[in-house]
């Protein structure tokens, strides 16, 4: 398992902290705390995937708006919240979606179709994910010890389940009202 995580951990946390974000930022914290994998590289990782994704959708939206993709994002009800939101509060909402857990699928989305800028949004995006990878990512290290304790007395299996489950806890711990 190891030489798994060694292989591919950095590019699994990268692509599942873009896609699912908290539980894979998280899981590089533990990975890290074990080391596993230097805890620079995950918290880069987690940063880099996040930033990848909000830029992908924001410039696929921007330019794009008439790609299926995009199309199927802006049905769902949370994108016109996101607009509501982004129309009274740009740059609060640009900075602050990335922790507004249920919004985050289709902010950047939103923010693409909206009259936020790109020289607005890119930068604004960039501090926000180098915040949010770090705290997650370090909320993991923080809990590593206790995944440690739960692996050696229950065995790998529910040290993972049991570290999966944390990172779920935190992410609802963490989530605003439902939106």
């Amino acid at each position: 398992m190891e030489q798994l995580v060694l292989r591919y951990g950095v590019i699994a946390i990268f692509l599942g902290a873009g896609i699912e974000g908290e539980p894979f930022a998280i899981a590089g914290g533990v990975l890290a705390q074990r080391g596993w994998m230097h805890a620079w590289f995950a918290v880069a990782a987690a940063i880099g995937g996040a930033i990848a994704v909000d830029q992908f959708w924001f410039h696929l939206s921007r330019y794009f708006r008439d790609n299926r993709m995009v199309r199927r994002v802006m049905d769902r009800p949370a994108f016109a919240r996101s607009l509501e939101l982004i129309e009274r509060y740009p740059v609060r909402f640009a900075f602050l979606f990335r922790f507004a857990y249920g919004l985050r699928a289709v902010a950047p989305v939103a923010i693409g179709t909206s009259r936020v800028s790109e020289r607005l949004f890119v930068p604004l995006d960039i501090v926000a994910a180098i915040l949010w990878g770090a705290a997650f990512t370090g909320a993991g290290y923080l809990i590593g010890p206790a995944f440690e304790r739960a692996e050696a007395h229950y065995g790998t299996t529910i040290g993972i389940v049991a570290v999966c489950l944390s990172a779920t806890a935190i992410a609802v711990a963490l989530r605003p009202g439902k939106t």
